[in-house]
């Protein structure tokens, strides 16, 4: 081996020996704050004393029923309550389902031609907003299209359709509810 190259390996044996020195080094412990644990201190916050609000709310995110009271959100297992996600999809079992998001709390269905009245369609779109079976937990948003020639043009839809399809499931809701409270009973 010539002079030249013993001193290349030297050099290559001693930077790989600093490196991982200073590789082992790191995984250490360290008298540094840095990155710390969270103080909660901040500029809104400067004592540290209010609690943090969280997107997700009080409990934090919850997926597939997590612990908790299931009898006040009408079951576990998805994002919403699940007696209006049962409902919604009953009530609007008629028509064919584009998408069901029980996480996120939308069902929404394709177009749905009656076969009574073939020159017009509706799609359906329900929003559960809330964990409790509450009257102002559901939101439905109904499209109607009539066919002009080869085309269908949009319409108009009566904001009384919408209710009375919130209504429909809010009252499903409430009969699936009973019934589960009465076989609970019935135990």
């Amino acid at each position: 081996m010539t002079y030249h190259a013993l001193t290349r390996a030297q050099h290559a044996a001693a930077a790989l020996l600093l490196a991982a020195t200073l590789g082992l080094t790191a995984c250490g412990p360290s008298e540094s704050s840095y990155p710390g644990r969270p103080t909660g201190q901040g500029p809104n916050n400067p004592t540290g004393e209010q609690q943090r609000e969280s997107i997700f709310g009080e409990d934090g995110l919850t997926l597939f029923g997590g612990g908790g009271d299931t009898d006040q959100s009408g079951g576990a297992g998805i994002g919403v309550n699940s007696f209006l996600w049962r409902a919604s999809l009953d009530t609007i079992s008629f028509m064919p389902l584009a998408s069901a998001d029980p996480f996120g709390g939308v069902l929404i269905t394709d177009w749905y031609q009656d076969p009574k009245a073939p020159g017009e369609r509706f799609k359906v779109t329900v929003y559960i907003l809330d964990r409790r079976l509450r009257a102002d937990g559901v939101k439905v948003a109904v499209f109607r299209q009539n066919r002009t020639g080869n085309e269908w043009v949009d319409t108009s839809v009566s904001p009384d359709t919408a209710i009375q399809i919130e209504n429909a499931i809010l009252v499903r809701a409430r009969q699936l509810r009973i019934n589960t409270i009465e076989a609970q009973e019935t135990k």
